[in-house]
């Protein structure tokens, strides 16, 4: 009895390690690719780069480079580029706000 129950307790926590976690991931990014509109930059899975021009309902038009346009499933897409600010940007933008105002 006491064999089987740490049997358990085992399975239980490689499903809470592994099994969940790997869930979380796939809804994460599955909901990640229900997002992308036309104009977004993505990355695909292949490692391309572009900017989409059109989405349909299981494709996605990629510009790749000026009047180059790739068709590609939209399972495809890796991730959606986002411009990442340094830390001196961000400092920089900062500094061109107005300071607040004494209330």
């Amino acid at each position: 009895m006491g064999g089987f129950l740490i049997l358990i307790i085992l399975f239980a926590g490689a499903w809470l390690l592994f099994v969940l976690p790997a869930r979380r991931r796939r809804m994460s990014h599955s909901a990640m690719q229900d997002t992308v509109e036309p104009g977004d930059e993505i990355i695909t899975a292949g490692g391309l780069h572009g900017r989409v021009r059109s989405i349909e309902e299981s494709t996605v038009e990629l510009e790749i480079a000026e009047n180059v346009v790739v068709t590609l499933d939209r399972r495809a897409v890796a991730a959606v580029a986002r411009e990442v600010l340094t830390e001196t940007e961000q400092f920089s933008e900062k500094l061109d706000e107005e300071p607040p105002q004494p209330g």
